[in-house]
């Protein structure tokens, strides 16, 4: 069996890609299953992607990769299965998809991982944003032939379109990734930390009040971890540049994670990916009642679900001062991690999709 991965970005890139399917290669080479991928932004665009500026460079890298897939087509047809995550090409109407099905009659494996069927426009993306042709998940979803979807809500999309839709949730690598947990002994003071894009960091806004009070009374760091520095009036505040080589060992200086949304249309399609990867490395994860968040956190026993500012400042409280309490409940979260949303826990999952 052979199996072409057409994906937005270059390879060890994206999380949602390194998180969703790239993890298990290996496993797929194990089973006898030979692959081979192609992105649609190269390297070079990667680099320039989220940055102001370089519009003939963008212009120019969407354009070629819009040329390698045409071309890629060829050995598409020589696939048993085509696996799409996202879309085949990041603007316009699914016009790759619709020869992959119809003309090539190749079996489509769709993976998404949030609402993308939804306009998520910001600073950074909004000139793209009108050229995104958000409607076509549909079309997708019903040219497939199974369809991989991050979490309930997604699916409940995608069964409009595809019976063959299925939950395959994002997943942690506990053997050979976050393979390391935090023992929460404290050498100076307790971090609470986030991770995340620059496109999430306005979800932290609705807790920097909570955060403010509680240094008034604990001495603790509030450590952000993200490609763009926060702009927030917190003196607690510390910024770290996301490294991928150093992405666990950074990750690992948390005490608490932290995980906040507004509870809107898209945020229902998150996959709770910042609380899994605390929860992997033995730290309690906080987060908002929105999205996957309330099936990954079992409330008071390996994080809490904060609903109100009073939730926030009274779980932080109590986690703050209580080392045992985050030894404990970290320890819960690793297990949670271990026995619902590791690599090996899904393998069977993921693998059913080629059947």
């Amino acid at each position: 069996m052979h199996v072409f991965f057409l994906v937005p970005y270059p390879i060890g890139k994206a999380p949602s890609q390194r998180f969703r399917f790239e993890q298990y290669f290996a496993y797929l080479l194990a089973k006898g299953i030979t692959y081979e991928t192609q992105s649609f932004i190269s390297d070079a665009t990667w680099q320039i992607l989220y940055k102001p500026g370089h519009h003939l460079r963008k212009t120019f890298g969407i354009l070629s990769g819009f040329l390698r897939r045409f071309i890629a087509l060829s050995k598409v047809a020589k696939a048993d299965f085509v696996f799409i995550h996202r879309e085949a090409s990041p603007i316009g109407p699914p016009i790759l998809e619709w020869i992959i099905a119809n003309i090539l009659n190749k079996r489509i494996i769709y993976d998404f991982d949030d609402a993308i069927w939804i306009a998520n426009t910001s600073e950074t993306n909004k000139i793209a944003a009108g050229l995104k042709w958000h409607n076509k998940v549909g079309a997708i979803c019903s040219y497939a032939y199974k369809v991989s979807c991050g979490n309930q809500y997604l699916t409940n999309y995608a069964l409009q379109y595809n019976y063959n839709s299925f939950v395959n949730p994002t997943t942690i690598d506990t053997i050979d990734l976050h393979n390391r947990v935090n023992n929460q002994i404290i050498k100076t003071k307790p971090v609470i930390g986030w991770t995340g894009s620059h496109s999430t960091l306005k979800y932290i806004d609705q807790i920097v009040p909570v955060l403010a009070k509680l240094e008034k009374e604990i001495d603790f760091e509030f450590r952000v971890i993200s490609n763009q520095p926060p702009d927030l009036a917190l003196k607690s505040l510390q910024y770290k540049q996301w490294n991928k080589e150093t992405e666990i060992d950074d990750l690992l200086e948390f005490n608490v994670g932290i995980m906040p949304l507004e509870d809107d249309i898209w945020a229902k399609g998150k996959c709770a990916f910042k609380a899994l990867q605390y929860m992997a490395l033995g730290e309690p994860a906080l987060v908002s009642p929105v999205g996957m968040n309330t099936e990954v956190v079992d409330q008071g026993v390996n994080g809490f679900i904060c609903t109100t500012s009073a939730d926030w400042e009274d779980a932080l409280r109590l986690l703050l001062k209580d080392e045992q309490l985050r030894l404990q409940m970290g320890e819960s979260a690793r297990k949670t991690i271990e026995n619902r949303y590791s690599v090996t826990a899904n393998l069977p999952n993921f693998l059913a999709l080629f059947t």
